[in-house]
């Protein structure tokens, strides 16, 4: 008969897969966070630059890439809304499965056994919180994918602008 001791410790680590796993999340969302601010800041620099540039036609394809700036800010502020919530999803998901182990623990230490549904309870709305955070964070994949399609079009539209002043001459 396995010892009652190492039952209540094995099920209050249980959790701590899942926290790990949503701690890994946390660091790359932060990351992710990180990089939409910085990109939103160079996009603006940008964007102040082309305004304030004298003669337009110096700088090739400006009318263009003015448009990709403006179309690409409200994504990089719904990019950085998702990661913000993400984030919030992860932290709360860490706190509950935390939470968890804690009135494993303390529902034992305490012996009082008419509550063992709340850390059954807490598990699931950790879980829940995990899976509400990775979905958010897919969709905020989708949004850096579109975005980065839509760069890439216009450095194609720019490299083909820079081969045909060459093919000219």
């Amino acid at each position: 008969m396995a010892d009652p001791t190492t039952s209540v410790l094995s099920a209050m680590i249980t959790p701590a897969v899942l926290i790990t796993g949503a701690a890994s999340l946390l660091l790359s969302t932060s990351s992710r966070l990180g990089r939409a601010t910085d990109r939103v800041r160079a996009l603006t620099r940008r964007f102040e630059e082309l305004v304030n540039v004298e003669d337009p036609s110096a700088v090739p394809l400006a009318r263009a890439e003015k448009r990709l700036i403006v179309h690409q800010l409200p994504q990089l502020t719904r990019r950085t809304r998702y990661l913000h919530r993400a984030m919030t999803a992860l932290y709360l998901s860490i706190g509950l499965l935390v939470l968890t182990s804690l009135l494993i623990g303390g529902l034992d230490l305490l012996r009082i056994g008419g509550l063992t549904v709340l850390p059954v309870v807490t598990a699931l709305l950790g879980a829940l919180a995990l899976a509400y955070g990775a979905t958010l964070l897919s969709y905020e994949a989708g949004i850096s994918a579109s975005t980065t399609r839509e760069e890439m079009t216009f450095l194609s539209d720019l490299s083909r602008h820079y081969a045909d002043l060459y093919d000219e001459k």
